[in-house]
């Protein structure tokens, strides 16, 4: 049977209530505690699950990319990747370079990129905004066929050569690893929201291995303005967990290796100020790039599995122009163009010889990140199955690089660290595209294996956090929780809990009302003359209602002639439900699903009818909702 769209409405409210009732939230309910403790305990114990399954990927995951990049690009084509000093899972590679290889493996890789998204087109991207779409738009839910496709796809995509990096599909995996096992666990939507945001972290804390960072990270991505305080500490749990996994196997280690301190120095700021303007104009280069190439990508002839593919085989004719020219003054890596981009930053914070010295590093760091913008932008505007979270950081990390040399240059001044502004616009190149200047800052820190960047890193991200600030990385990310779908339904639920059954209840003026021996024939006569009327209580002998009868099944009623005969309202009525005058809307729109009836009786406390409730009334303060300051932003509980 086909339901009313009001009662489908009404179903959805009620849905909003059950909800709220297994949020987290409500542990600042007292008279709850006890019950509301047990909640946190299993939603914790479920985020810990997550974060093992996700670490265990993390780790396949890291694994099988460093030995697929290990076997196609070294082995195979000859090519010297640059590495960070945590990416070091291999040592050797292979003999001669091979260009005409080098050409094809990237469009080669994105061929087979192309041909799984015929089964998933999310995964054809970087992982990240499809995440967050999932958390607002799909109640945190994943289809399950990414938990293996996007590994692959991802695989193939970086270990040819992709110019993207591991952290965006490991935030979609671990995402779908959360609403996988939200799914198999049958939590509510809430629950379910909570582990995707756990997934996430651990996903990130997996090939990262920044515990804190990845935590603060999953939860402050999903808006451009706030974070989601909810699942702050079950993506604790997890990225801890998740963490400890990878460490367990692969040991202990930072992804970069600075060996150095950096005492802040007061008179810098005015220094990083300054690379707090380059990092934003880099920045918008950056969106500006990647969004031509998205359009041109857009409208390449053929279907649109193919576009990873010639986006690959651009990439390889420009790494492979970039090697014959380089190569002739030794340099055989490509300017690290391939790849997530994690080496080239290496290079910056740790001065590779290959640089140089003087303004000579200065320039090559320049051309690098200018490389990787075109790079990253081919790879991810293609629809290759890469992040958009290493390029970033290496973007960012090569221009902090080439400031901080050129600044030491200029001023003369030892004591200014090119290693220093490298560290600090890789944080706040990522943290002012992607919207996380607090995540950042935590990153670099754990990163560098010290807090002592954390005042510079707290001014370039402001001034970056500002100048981008109509700006994103990410589309599906809405500006406040007050703009996302999900808590647009949380403004309806302190909508309808703040409103009384009384405010908005037809009057009960002269109402019909069925005895328990009232015949069909005489109910058609009694509704034919109350069209208003969508259900009519039922009196016992007493004179107290007993039970109620909906005002469609007179009309079915009305198509069985040959019972109108031996029908009587006792023999159609339903169990009773009433609502008060003063209950709340949230209350009487539970209760009113409970039934097939489209409307209540309201009945005052000395058991008189005063009225009815429609649910077409509810539905008309759902669709009449407007923002006001009072509840719009309010959390359920």
């Amino acid at each position: 049977m086909k339901l009313h769209p009001m009662r489908r409405l009404a179903a959805q409210i009620n849905d909003w209530i059950l909800e709220s009732r297994d949020g987290l939230l409500s542990l600042v309910d007292v008279d709850r505690a006890p019950m509301d403790l047990r909640l946190v305990g299993r939603v914790l114990t479920h985020a810990a699950l997550v974060g093992l399954a996700a670490g265990l990927m993390g780790a396949g995951f890291f694994a099988a990319l460093e030995y697929g990049q290990w076997f196609f690009l070294e082995v195979l084509a000859g090519y010297r990747p640059l590495r960070a000093h945590g990416e070091h899972l291999i040592a050797g590679g292979g003999g001669e370079l091979r260009l005409w290889l080098l050409i094809l493996l990237p469009a080669l890789g994105g061929l087979g990129c192309g041909l799984l998204s015929r089964y998933a087109p999310e995964i054809r991207s970087g992982g990240g905004n499809e995440a967050i779409a999932a958390f607002h738009q799909q109640d945190g839910r994943i289809r399950k066929r990414v938990l293996w496709l996007r590994p692959l796809a991802s695989f193939f995509t970086l270990s040819t050569g992709g110019a993207g990096g591991r952290e965006g599909p490991t935030m979609h995996i671990g995402g779908a690893i959360g609403s996988w096992v939200g799914g198999l666990l049958r939590v509510g939507p809430r629950e379910r929201r909570i582990l995707l945001v756990a997934g996430i972290a651990a996903g990130i804390s997996a090939v990262f291995r920044t515990p804190l960072g990845a935590a603060l990270l999953a939860v402050e991505i999903l808006y451009r303005d706030g974070f989601e305080s909810d699942a702050l500490i079950p993506s604790v749990f997890a990225s801890v967990i998740s963490y400890s996994v990878v460490i367990s196997i692969f040991g202990e280690s930072t992804l970069f290796a600075v060996g150095q301190g950096f005492p802040f120095i007061p008179r810098h700021l005015p220094y990083y100020a300054a690379l707090a303007i380059v990092i934003a104009l880099g920045s918008v280069a950056f969106l500006q790039a990647l969004g031509a190439m998205r359009n041109f990508s857009s409208r390449f002839p053929g279907p649109g599995w193919l576009r990873p593919a010639w986006g690959g085989l651009v990439l390889g004719l420009m790494v492979s122009a970039v090697l014959y020219l380089t190569g002739r003054a030794g340099v055989d890596h490509g300017l690290g163009l391939l790849g997530g981009g994690y080496g080239a930053v290496q290079a910056a914070i740790s001065g590779a010889s290959w640089l140089g010295e003087g303004w000579r590093a200065v320039v090559i760091l320049a051309l690098m990140a200018v490389g990787k913008i075109i790079a990253a932008s081919i790879t991810l505007g293609s629809g290759g199955s890469a992040g958009d979270f290493a390029p970033s950081l290496a973007i960012g990390g090569l221009i902090g690089g080439a400031f901080g040399t050129a600044a030491q240059l200029l001023f003369e001044d030892p004591s200014l660290q090119p290693a220093a502004f490298a560290l600090v616009g890789m944080g706040a190149f990522y943290g002012g595209i992607a919207h996380v200047p607090l995540a950042s800052l935590v990153l670099v820190c754990e990163l560098a294996g010290n807090y002592d960047l954390l005042v510079p890193l707290m001014l370039v991200q402001g001034i970056v956090f500002v100048a981008l600030r109509k700006r994103a990385l990410y589309s599906a990310q809405p500006r406040t929780q007050q703009d996302s779908p999900v808590y647009q339904q949380h403004a309806t639920h302190s909508l309808l809990a703040s409103t009384t059954v009384q405010d908005v209840m037809t009057p009960a003026v002269s109402p019909v009302t069925f005895e328990l021996r009232t015949s069909g024939e005489e109910m058609l006569r009694h509704h034919a003359k109350t069209s208003w009327q969508e259900v009519f209580p039922v009196r016992g002998e007493e004179g107290r209602l007993v039970g109620m009868i909906s005002a469609e099944d007179l009309r079915l009623l009305a198509s069985q002639s040959g019972a109108l005969t031996w029908t009587t309202a006792g023999d159609m009525m339903e169990p009773l439900v009433v609502v008060r005058p003063g209950d709340d809307l949230r209350t009487a729109a539970e209760r009113l699903v409970t039934t097939r009836i489209r409307a209540l009786p309201v009945i005052d406390p000395e058991g008189r009818l005063v009225g009815f409730l429609d649910e077409t009334r509810i539905a008309e303060m759902v669709l009449g909702l407007r923002p006001r300051e009072s509840g719009l932003g309010a959390r359920l509980g």
